[in-house]
């Protein structure tokens, strides 16, 4: 491997003044280009890192902690984001879709990664990678008033389902690699798991709800109390050695309800997204080196296709198998595939982990070739899921219209949506 470029000697408040500037371009500028924010802060990440023009150096401590906590409140947010009214009023259905929009692309990633001579326990971890989804485009259908259609609200309840099931294989997957596999140790891993999700929804859950009930009136303490989640989530997840990234999602599902609505939760997210998490998907470019990254499209270019078109298949039968068993149309159909088709939050930061989960004999879990093809997912869905929910959201406010409009000529009646 060769070394890294000398870093440019620039004062810490320079780097940090360039960062920030880079922070305050760049949704900007995906904005003009239509680009989902995440590709643009990777690319700066790749630009202004190690192996670029190596602004901050690969190990800059105070560019990782706050890559850390974004990490965390990225999936912190996530779980905030569920709406649990509509998943308890369509459970069974986002259970279904859930199973199916997680088992599907599971299975499509564990055959890629045992076809192209990874072991088993990377090649479930990489079919967990695929099974997740996250829905970067559902402002897309907030905005365009469809947030209520059964299919929405069964494709956001199924997000619960898929993140914790991608998150618990993950936590299996990487206890196995760094400390073996027994028929004990996964007994005792599973038992953790299920202590773990039991204290922070049997327990956590309703002391946070308390908890803010009683100090709600004020901005700051729920502001503090909220960060204090995360971090006690993701402490307890480590202590249980499974990964944070799952303490901090559960710990957003806990206090979902309590939090929502509230000035609280409105500056933290602001915060989080301002600052923290642009900062992991920057430093999450750090590990991009654009000529090993050519090297390894050029040279895996089967396995890229197998990942990706693997998951694009498998979500959109996924989608089709579920929305057809319910008579749904085409428009609702493809809503479904196109939001869970996007592979950002969980996708990335399980790839991180497991590329950085390292065993006795100095193996990764993920490997770089394994690295930069998640990269490639990520860019090519998150790009392509905006895309094709604009598509049907055009499609559906059509057919409302195109209803409307016969509805509202005498002896006539509203036709369905043609693509039935």
């Amino acid at each position: 491997m060769e070394p890294d470029v000398a870093s440019i000697d620039l004062p810490p408040m320079a780097r940090f003044a360039v960062v920030l500037f880079l922070v305050l371009c760049i949704p900007y500028i995906t904005r003009r280009l239509r680009l989902p924010s995440v590709v643009g802060y990777i690319l700066a990440g790749v630009l202004v890192g190690p192996h670029g023009i190596s602004l901050l150096p690969k190990h800059a401590q105070t560019a990782e902690f706050f890559a850390e906590l974004g990490k965390l409140l990225l999936m912190f947010f996530a779980g905030l984001e569920v709406d649990m009214r509509l998943f308890r009023e369509n459970r069974r259905k986002s259970l279904i879709f859930g199973l199916a929009t997680f088992g599907l692309p599971f299975a499509a990633g564990l055959a890629a990664g045992l076809s192209f001579g990874y072991g088993p326990i990377s090649a479930i971890l990489v079919g967990s990678l695929l099974a997740s989804h996250t829905l970067i485009a559902y402002p897309i259908v907030i905005a365009a008033g469809l947030a209520r259609r059964p299919a929405i609200a069964i494709t956001v309840g199924a997000t619960i389902l898929t993140d914790i099931l991608s998150l618990l294989v993950l936590a299996v997957c990487v206890t196995t690699h760094v400390s073996g596999f027994s028929p004990r140790s996964l007994a005792l891993q599973i038992g953790e798991l299920a202590l773990f999700v039991a204290v922070m929804v049997g327990i956590v859950g309703p002391v946070g709800r308390w908890l803010f009930e009683r100090l709600g009136k004020s901005d700051e303490l729920s502001f503090t109390l909220m960060m204090a989640i995360v971090a006690a989530g993701a402490t307890f997840a480590e202590a249980l050695q499974l990964e944070g990234i799952l303490g901090a999602f559960l710990a957003g599902l806990a206090v979902n309800e309590a939090v929502r609505g509230t000035a609280a939760k409105e500056k933290i997210e602001f915060l989080g997204n301002t600052v923290f998490i642009p900062a992991f998907f920057i430093v999450t470019g750090f590990l991009v080196d654009l000529r090993v990254f050519a090297v390894t499209l050029w040279s895996n270019t089967a396995l890229v296709l197998a990942i990706v078109l693997g998951l694009i298949a498998a979500k959109w039968i996924a989608a089709e198998i579920a929305g057809r068993a319910w008579g749904f149309s085409a428009v609702d159909r493809g809503l479904m595939g196109s939001l869970t088709l996007p592979q950002v939050a969980a996708t990335l930061a399980s790839a991180l982990v497991g590329y950085q989960a390292v065993n006795g004999a100095g193996q990764r879990l993920v490997d770089d070739a394994m690295l930069n093809t998640v990269l490639v997912l990520v860019i090519v869905t998150s790009v392509l899921g905006p895309i094709l929910v604009e598509y049907f959201v055009r499609r559906a406010g059509a057919g409302e219209r195109s209803s409307s409009a016969v509805a509202s000529v005498p002896g006539q009646s509203p036709v369905r949506d043609s693509g039935s």
